[in-house]
């Protein structure tokens, strides 16, 4: 495997400063706001964006976070069984805007399955996408609304986001095949 690394620590920290600016300039008023990461690096993502938001504004915006490992459509083929983490949302999702965070956007398979998730939960008034990574090739219809890099993949690439807080270090790997 070949590794090009496609954003480092410094890089992932302006990319998050500018996506929370993108987020406030949108919602001007953010008490209807709330930041809900998909596990397990979208999680870190939303608090990170939940602490730039605290720094600047006066209101403290609700987090969550959810697990759609049941909610995947290719879930058997991934695991036969697989890993089930809790959801934690501890606000009432009715009429509220919710930004959904993950870590990259490739199919769009996972987002569908956040979204399903997130309707279990109430009917929120809005959902927006926001994503550190767009790596393209996607199978669904589906666009983030906040976009923190695009990158250019083969379809046979990973991308690897690496956080300190799960990995102990912040960096976006682009791992592809040797030829």
């Amino acid at each position: 495997m070949r590794r090009h690394t496609a954003a480092d620590a410094s890089d992932i920290e302006r990319i998050l400063r500018r996506i929370t600016n993108e987020i406030l300039e949108v919602h001007k008023h953010p008490e209807q706001l709330a930041l809900v990461g998909i596990h397990t690096r979208g999680v870190y993502l939303a608090r990170r964006i939940h602490q730039l938001i605290s720094q600047s504004e006066t209101v403290d915006v609700d987090t969550g976070e959810i697990d759609i490992n049941l909610y995947r459509d290719d879930w058997t083929r991934i695991s036969h069984q697989p890993e089930v983490r809790s959801s934690n949302i501890a606000f009432d999702m009715d009429s509220r805007q919710i930004i959904l965070i993950d870590d990259v956007l490739y199919t769009g398979r996972t987002i569908r399955a956040a979204m399903e998730a997130l309707m279990d939960f109430g009917r929120p008034e809005r959902i927006e996408l926001c994503v550190l990574i767009d790596r393209g090739h996607r199978e669904l219809p589906i666009r983030a609304n906040y976009i923190g890099k695009m990158v250019e993949t083969r379809r046979n690439d990973m991308v690897n986001v690496l956080l300190t807080e799960c990995d102990g270090e912040d960096r976006v790997d682009i791992l592809s095949p040797a030829e």
